[in-house]
């Protein structure tokens, strides 16, 4: 582990570890949680964290939560993917309480944050059928009314819209010059008239909604932040979101090469275990220090985000992080399939799991295409049409 885990850390995530074990440790478990895997997300092993402390892990201690820092939330986020927790994304929901955290008045921060210790889940809307990487080119429109906004327009690709406790609306309120500007942030709580969704089934799941707003009325006081000001309010939180989905695809990478290497030692074939051949050997070695590099990443990007006065440039590392950690993790899921040959491709193995996980990790968040050109872009190399 790095240098930069106190004892306190280390026994920290020896508890995670242990929770683990004891609520999700198997099969069975895990398919009773999760409807067989139809639901990926369990709510209640949500309030189970949510009980211990560790749901909001990273907020102040005045709005509910443990105080902690960024490597503390990676050391549980690592750990709850290893672990292979039913809780896909308590991200989302941490990505979205940072918003809330850095910018709600007072009143409102404090009770969405509260929620979250509490054990429920947020969504986010941001992306729209023509606004999907371009963020910015969104239509969905907030007007001002008397008594507050009134909004219509669709969003999709919405993760836990539909079990989530509210929902924070990227919407258009001014159209200017430049389609980033004139962008604000709203509260919609679950159940508001005027919001319907439709769930979109997905490889990993019903796990991403379209949502609908037909003349969907919102108060004065549920505007996030500052009107006209979205945009920036969205870029202030990218290093942490980032950083939060390469936490946790570093747990499924660790989790994929951990069953992987237990079938390679037991799966005999020619009188030997199929691990000892060469060939698996060294895909087994590769494997191994790509973790073990994209862990090191991981962890000092963190330690960086704690430290801001050490970072060079912690936009590009928190980019390089995100990149790393989900491309390791979708070459160890894919190559354990391929090791583990029939079986890995079995639902009976949790490879099939590893698989679905880690592919869609590599296009939310910020597709990875994206975030290679973020760290070009940071050297210089911005594109510019003549």
């Amino acid at each position: 582990m790095p240098e930069i885990f106190t004892e306190e850390q280390r026994d920290f995530a020896a508890s995670v570890r242990d929770f683990c074990r004891r609520e999700v440790g198997t099969r069975e478990q895990r398919d009773k949680l999760t409807d067989s895997g139809r639901h990926p997300h369990s709510l209640e092993i949500n309030r189970k964290v949510a009980e211990l402390g560790w749901a909001a892990i990273n907020f102040p201690e005045e709005f509910g939560g443990a105080g902690g820092s960024h490597v503390d939330l990676c050391i549980l986020l690592e750990e709850l993917g290893r672990g292979l927790a039913p809780l896909p994304w308590l991200g989302t929901t941490l990505i979205t309480g940072g918003i809330y955290h850095r910018f709600a008045h007072t009143e409102l921060k404090k009770a969405v944050l509260g929620r979250i210790a509490n054990g429920v889940a947020l969504s986010i809307a941001m992306s729209e059928p023509g606004a999907g990487s371009d963020v910015a080119a969104l239509t969905c429109r907030a007007e001002r009314t008397a008594d507050g906004w009134v909004v219509n327009g669709q969003k999709t690709w919405c993760t836990n819209a539909h079990i989530a406790d509210s929902i924070l609306l990227v919407a258009r309120t001014t159209r200017g010059s430049k389609k980033h500007h004139g962008l604000t942030m709203f509260h919609v709580p679950a159940g508001t008239p005027g919001l319907t969704m439709n769930s979109i089934d997905t490889l990993n799941g019903p796990e991403v909604n379209d949502l609908y707003f037909t003349d969907c009325e919102l108060p004065g006081d549920a505007v996030v932040g500052e009107i006209d000001q979205g945009w920036g309010q969205l870029m202030a939180g990218l290093d942490t979101e980032r950083l939060i989905l390469a936490a946790q695809m570093l747990g499924t990478a660790e989790r994929a090469f951990d069953d992987c290497l237990a079938f390679v030692k037991e799966r005999t074939q020619f009188g030997q275990p199929v691990g000892t051949f060469q060939v698996l050997k060294h895909r087994i070695a590769d494997l191994a220090t790509e973790i073990e590099c994209a862990r090191l990443l991981v962890f000092d990007v963190a330690d960086q985000a704690d430290h801001p006065d050490r970072a060079v440039n912690l936009s590009r590392a928190s980019s390089m992080a995100k990149l790393k950690a989900t491309e390791v993790a979708k070459s160890m899921a894919l190559e354990g399939m391929q090791m583990m040959g029939g079986y890995g491709y079995s639902t009976e193995f949790d490879m099939v799991q590893h698989v679905r996980t880690a592919l869609g990790a590599t296009i939310y968040g910020g597709t990875n295409e994206i975030q290679r050109d973020i760290i070009g872009n940071s050297y210089g190399l911005k594109y510019r049409a003549v």
